[in-house]
Order: structure tokens, then C-alpha cells, then sequence
């Protein structure tokens, strides 16, 4: 906890606690807006992934709220997960009267190019936002349940075992309910499920070392150890 006296240091926990709250938000819309563009990538000879560019930033957001629920608790980590999910309501309401709008003789994007790349956000946003509240309200949930069973130790532990299972889940139900809606073809079903889990499973291992160095300089300033939370 913060010395009671020390008033420019929980200034700077708040600070801190908002430039992080804006990369999950950030992150998150910013998903919701490319996924319509897919990538290959080889890490190694002979696995090859095909996955939407929305899932390079998808991982901060696990990111964001285990460093988030590691310093900060968990009622802090679920504000962010619900402040993300108004803005993705907002930013599918502002996607929607954009379309409703007709585009200008002059204008650069015309009604079809625009149609185009934003004409499956409403039901993309939707899948993805019913997905979202699972996924992340369960990796919440998971990370402080091991961050009590370990006594707040074993870090890496906490925040593996609460990011692959909820990254499984996300992927999973976001492509059902793609599938369901005819976004997407059920018989890729199978395989972008078990292609876009390693590849999480891949992102959320790289990002155990940034979740350790992350929480060690925002406990640093406060003098706090490993597994105490900062109050605000």
C-alpha cells in the first residue's frame, strides 16, 4: 500500500493506472476496426500462420489487464475490462451512422469502398464484444485466483494460466458465433481455432518477460514487492 502521506505518488499511481487503461481501450477498438485483413506468418519452417491483423493488438489487452490486476487488484482490472466495452459500443454506434451517411461526389472513399472494409463491423463488434466480456472477465478471475493460491508469488504462473485458457475461449467463441452468423465458413472452423490458439498461446508465453518487467517498474516508484497492490 501507499504511505497515507504520500500524495504526489498516488497522483503518479493514477497516472499510470489511465496510460495503461488507454492502451486496452486503445488495443481493443483498434481490433475491432482491422480484422478484415489477414497475414501469413512463418516463425519457423513448415508452421505457417493465417490469422486478421485485429489479433496483433488483441494480445495487449490480456497484457494490460494482468498488469492491471498484478498492481492495481482486481475491482480495478474489471472497471477496464467494462470501460472497454462502452467504447467498443460507441465505436460500433459512430461505424454505423458513418455508413448511413452518404459520401460527397469529391470524397477520397466512396459509399462502396467504405461499405467494404467496415460493411461486417456490426456483426464482428458484436461477436466480438460478447467473446470479449467472457474471455477477459475470466482471465480477471483466474489470474487472482492463482495470484491466492501462490500467495501472490509465482507470477509467471498467474499470468499464463489465466491468459491461455481465456485467449481459448475468446477464440473460440468469437469464431462460433461468426460461423453461426455466416461470416465465416464452418468447415474453417476447426482449423482457425486451433491456428489462432498457438498463435496466442505463442503471444501470451513472449509476453510472460514484459508482464515481469512491467509490474516491477510500476511497484518500483511505491517501493511495493511482488504480488502487493497499489490502492487507489
Amino acid at each position: 500500500m501507499i504511505p497515507e502521506h504520500t500524495t504526489d505518488l498516488r497522483q503518479r499511481a493514477f497516472r499510470i493506472y489511465l496510460i495503461l487503461a488507454a492502451l486496452f481501450i486503445a488495443s481493443l477498438v483498434a481490433c475491432n476496426l482491422i480484422f478484415r485483413k489477414f497475414f501469413h506468418w512463418s516463425p519457423i519452417e513448415g508452421l505457417t500462420f493465417e490469422q486478421s491483423v485485429g489479433l496483433l493488438p488483441y494480445p495487449v489487452t490480456f497484457l494490460v489487464t494482468d498488469l492491471i490486476s498484478e498492481c492495481f487488484g482486481k475491482r480495478r482490472a474489471n472497471e477496464v475490462v467494462i470501460a472497454g466495452l462502452f467504447a467498443s459500443a460507441f465505436t460500433l454506434i459512430i461505424v454505423t451512422v458513418s455508413q448511413s451517411v452518404a459520401a460527397a461526389d469529391w470524397s477520397p472513399v466512396s459509399n462502396a469502398e467504405f461499405d467494404h472494409v467496415f460493411g461486417s463491423t456490426i456483426v464482428a463488434v458484436s461477436a466480438s464484444m460478447a467473446a470479449y466480456l467472457l474471455a477477459q472477465f475470466l482471465d480477471v478471475r483466474l489470474f487472482h485466483f492463482w495470484k491466492h493460491l501462490t500467495n501472490g508469488k509465482k507470477l509467471w504462473l498467474r499470468n499464463n494460466l489465466s491468459t491461455i485458457p481465456s485467449q481459448f475461449v475468446d477464440t473460440f467463441a468469437v469464431l462460433f458465433l461468426m460461423c453461426s452468423l455466416g461470416q465465416i465458413e464452418w468447415a474453417l472452423f476447426t482449423s482457425l481455432l486451433m491456428n489462432g490458439f498457438v498463435f496466442k498461446v505463442l503471444v501470451a508465453l513472449i509476453d510472460t518477460p514484459l508482464v515481469y518487467a512491467g509490474s516491477w517498474l510500476i511497484r518500483r516508484p511505491f517501493g511495493l514487492a511482488l504480488g502487493e497492490e497499489i490502492e487507489l
